[in-house]
Parts: C-alpha cells; structure tokens; sequence
C-alpha cells in the first residue's frame, strides 16, 4: 500500500514539474522575443540596395539608410570636369578629403567615389544636420558667377561642391560623409556594406 502511495506521490510531483516547466517555458518566449530588436530597427542597420539602370545623367536619387537621406548622383562630364577646375580647388576647405572619417579610403579621390560617373553621400549638411539643396546649375543669380553647380544648405548657408566637398567660409566643417558601399552590377549599388 505504501508503495502504491508512494508511486502516486512520484507521478504527481513529476506531472507538476512538468507542468511548470512547460508554464515557465511559455511565459519566458514572449519576454525573451521582446529583447529583439524590432524589425524596423534591423531593417535600420541593413543595407540598402539601390538600382540606377534608370538613372540619367545629372539626376540625383535618394534612399534611406539607418534613417539617414543618402544621395546617389550621377555625374555629367561637365561636371567632372568642373570638380578638377583649379579655381573651385582654391575655395574648398579640404579639397583632398583629408579628413578620414568623412569617406573610406577607396572614395579619398577628387571625385570622393569608387566610379567618377556616381556620388553616393550623406544628404545631411555636417554643420546642424539640415537637408542641403541639390543645385546643379551653373552661376545662379542667388548663388553667384563662381558656382559650378553643387549642395547649398537652405538652414545657415553652408556650400559643397558636385563632389560633396565643403567650402571655405561657411558654418559647415567638414565635407558631405561618403557612407561605405560597394557595386554588385554595372548598374546596383549597395549602400552600408563595402566588403569586396
């Protein structure tokens, strides 16, 4: 008799082991899934792919990445041939990207790009984090005879060249920030991942 007491006493101990074990199991997943970053944080930090087969030549596209604008413009050959110009040279602050957190090595070039034709920048002025214009006309009444096209910033004046290069004499520090990409194809860009 006291063997049979004593099995019954063992079945339900291990039915309310089990049991609790299962209740703790369940209650920790939802808690546990909650540490997670939510999707839209992962997406945040992922890279973003970009397909400029439709892009014309002087058009400019913007994407977000890690809820930043970045522009993907491409180049004319005047505009090229502009950002060599020795007068725009003399009125850039850092006209040789000196500064080496503002672009990867492969963008430390006068055009501040893997491929001359594409610029792939930041489209926040480094000066108080306002929206530059995209202005790619040449000697605007508003902006003078010296403008060879470039970024104006609407907010406190701030000017960058064609090649995200900042002027002397503006609120702006430092040049527009390349972020690291890299090209899948002759016509896709992937923006925040530069590993050949």
């Amino acid at each position: 008799m006291t063997e049979r007491v004593d099995r019954r006493r063992r079945l339900l101990v291990s039915g309310v082991v089990v049991a609790g074990g299962i209740g703790i199991v369940a209650t920790s997943i939802p808690f546990i899934a909650s540490m997670r970053p939510s999707a839209r944080a992962q997406a945040a930090g992922t890279p973003v792919e970009v397909h400029m087969g439709a892009l014309e030549p002087a058009q400019q596209i913007a994407v977000q990445w890690r809820g930043q604008p970045v522009w993907v413009l491409r180049r004319t050959e005047q505009m090229l041939e502009n950002l060599v110009s020795p007068g725009l040279r003399a009125r850039l602050r850092d006209p040789d990207s000196l500064v080496r957190s503002q672009q990867p090595d492969y963008a430390r070039n006068t055009y501040r790009s893997i491929r001359p034709e594409y610029l792939v920048v930041i489209g926040i002025c480094t000066h108080l984090g306002c929206s530059p214009n995209y202005r790619p006309d040449i000697a605007p009444e508003d902006l003078g005879p010296n403008w060879l096209g470039g970024y104006f910033c609407p907010c406190h004046g701030s000017r960058f060249d064609l090649a995200g290069r900042v002027y002397k004499h503006v609120p702006a520090p430092t040049n527009l920030v390349v972020p690291p990409h890299r090209y899948l194809s002759a016509t896709s860009l992937l923006i925040g991942d530069d590993r050949a």
